[in-house]
């Protein structure tokens, strides 16, 4: 990369990180805890440090977020301030609980006791995203740590989005562009927050630079191995998700070449190797390390995180749960088809652009359908975050294709002609 587009990255890069200075807190979920706790345990902190400190952390988030809707509130601006009563019920409720927790001896592992020991080792079994963290919350502290490690791993995404477009031969603008994308439709915004979504988009996209790596002929397989491995250890139901789709896609770009009466390739063939031998290294290493089994996720989602007994009938519950759930999500995505649209259209540009890697571009936005098919929540919708990425490295490459350009609908009048008349026929 020559100088001048490395400084077009970094500035849009810049640029990103600066306007997410508008919004310092206010980005946890219910999950933010247990990663920071985690990454402070990593850090050498005991159970109470660590649970009190991401206790503060989410109480202080929740206040200000109060505070934000109460001024804008029509009916209530001009009421007292919630923000410090919600932190203090906030802070009440989680000492009174954790700290019940601790005392009746819940202490294994490595995140503070929010909920039981069963739904707390589903993020035992995580530890990527919390080392990721390690450093920032160490040097930064909590709030300005989670703050610059959502920073460095959003801006990380735009950058390997803008490698994967030059990689394959889109011009810098437009590279540039697919970058913007990123960070401006829900993938930027969704990265942000402390949680482990950002971190697998951009292992997802590394894998994805590694797979047009290797269709261009380069000998970038490592790449993508090393990107499904790190994916094992941030959340290895997404590895897997992530190496089957990629095989399935290598299987549907090798049936077609063989009908088309064309050679499979040494690219296509390297890499489903790569995808076969990570999906079954990572089902035997889940076995082995006895991991949460899916039968367990069912449980979770079942009964409310294990708050209500286990249901003896989960999977007629679940099948049932998946068809209410796909039925209204296909109505709203009907009432606002942006995001349908969106997809369309990229899925169109990288199929006309790179048949091939496009091909794998929607495998690896597969992943988004899967995991949100594996837990259907219509009020997680980040759980799909991986399908904006077929418009975020589509629509680039379709407007970058060679003999696209709009039409003039008004096209210059030749010099030298003048208009004919009614009076000069």
């Amino acid at each position: 990369m020559s100088a001048r587009p490395a400084a077009w990255v970094l500035f849009l890069a810049a640029l990103f990180g600066c306007l997410q200075l508008a919004n310092v807190t206010g980005r946890d979920t219910p999950d933010s805890r247990n990663y920071l706790s985690y990454a402070l345990s990593l850090g050498g902190a005991d159970k109470t440090e660590a649970a009190g400190r991401s206790i503060a952390y989410v109480c202080a988030s929740r206040g200000e977020t109060a505070s934000r809707n109460h001024s804008v509130d029509v009916r209530r601006f001009r009421a007292p301030d919630p923000g410090p009563g919600v932190r203090a019920e906030c802070d009440r409720y989680y000492d009174g609980s954790v700290g019940k927790r601790l005392d009746a001896g819940q202490t294994s592992g490595w995140t503070a006791p929010f909920m039981s020991e069963r739904f707390m080792r589903i993020f035992e079994v995580r530890p990527g995203y919390p080392l990721l963290l390690l450093p920032f919350v160490t040097v930064f502290g909590v709030t300005w740590g989670l703050w610059a490690a959502g920073v460095c791993v959003a801006a990380a995404g735009g950058v390997l989005v803008f490698l994967i477009l030059r990689t394959l031969d889109v011009p810098v603008g437009a590279a540039l562009t697919g970058q913007a994308l990123y960070y401006v439709l829900p993938t930027g915004a969704t990265a942000m927050r402390p949680m482990t979504e950002g971190t697998m988009m951009a292992l997802t996209l590394a894998a994805l630079w590694g797979c047009a790596l290797v269709l261009r002929g380069r000998r970038a397989a490592p790449l993508v191995a090393l990107s499904l491995a790190l994916l094992f250890t941030v959340k290895h139901s997404q590895a897997l998700f992530l190496a089957v789709c990629l095989a399935g896609a290598c299987c549907v770009i090798g049936v077609h070449r063989r009908r088309s009466g064309r050679p499979v390739g040494d690219a296509v063939k390297t890499l489903l190797k790569v995808a076969v031998g990570a999906a079954a290294g990572t089902v035997l290493l889940a076995r082995l390390l006895h991991y949460p089994s899916e039968s367990d996720s069912l449980q979770d989602l079942l009964t409310d995180h294990f708050l209500r007994p286990d249901r003896e009938r989960p999977w007629r519950e679940f099948l049932h749960l998946s068809v209410n759930f796909w039925t209204e999500w296909l109505r709203r995505q009907l009432v606002e088809p942006l995001f349908l649209a969106l997809v369309g259209v990229g899925a169109w540009g990288a199929l006309r652009a790179r048949p091939a890697f496009g091909v794998v571009l929607l495998g690896a936005a597969g992943t988004g359908v899967l995991s949100i098919a594996a837990h259907p929540d219509i009020a997680i919708g980040r759980l799909m975050v991986m399908v904006w990425l077929v418009p975020v490295v589509g629509v680039p490459l379709l407007f970058a294709q060679e003999g696209f350009r709009p039409r003039n609908p008004f096209p210059p009048r030749p010099r030298g002609l003048r208009p004919r008349t009614p009076a000069s026929r």
